[in-house]
């Protein structure tokens, strides 16, 4: 499931691990399981569950955290540069729209 941070779930992940989102413009997973995970971290474990060959970008796990979240925040930085940007949002189809909380 997604949600945004503005929404009521990502109100509440905001509130119970007191982030900071003026500090906080990326990507959050969040498990009962594991707790919360951002930048590579988080990118890396939605890639485990994306099949053969996505998931073996998890072998990025060996690099210490800090040099992964600088790559992160490397490609975050420069990926409208390198991918361009759309114009308009896609109107996400009712399919699409059930992954979403709120």
């Amino acid at each position: 499931m997604f949600a945004p941070l503005q929404g009521e779930a990502g109100k509440q992940i905001i509130q119970k691990f007191h982030l900071d989102t003026s500090k906080t413009d990326s990507i959050l997973l969040y498990s009962e399981e594991k707790g919360l995970q951002i930048k590579s971290s988080a990118a890396l474990a939605i890639a485990s569950k994306l099949g053969f060959l996505r998931n073996l970008l998890t072998i990025f796990y060996i690099i210490p955290p800090f040099i992964r979240n600088w790559v992160y925040d490397y490609i975050a930085k420069n990926r409208y540069k390198w991918y361009g940007k759309k114009e308009a949002c896609m109107i996400p189809t009712p399919e699409l729209q059930a992954k979403f909380l709120n």
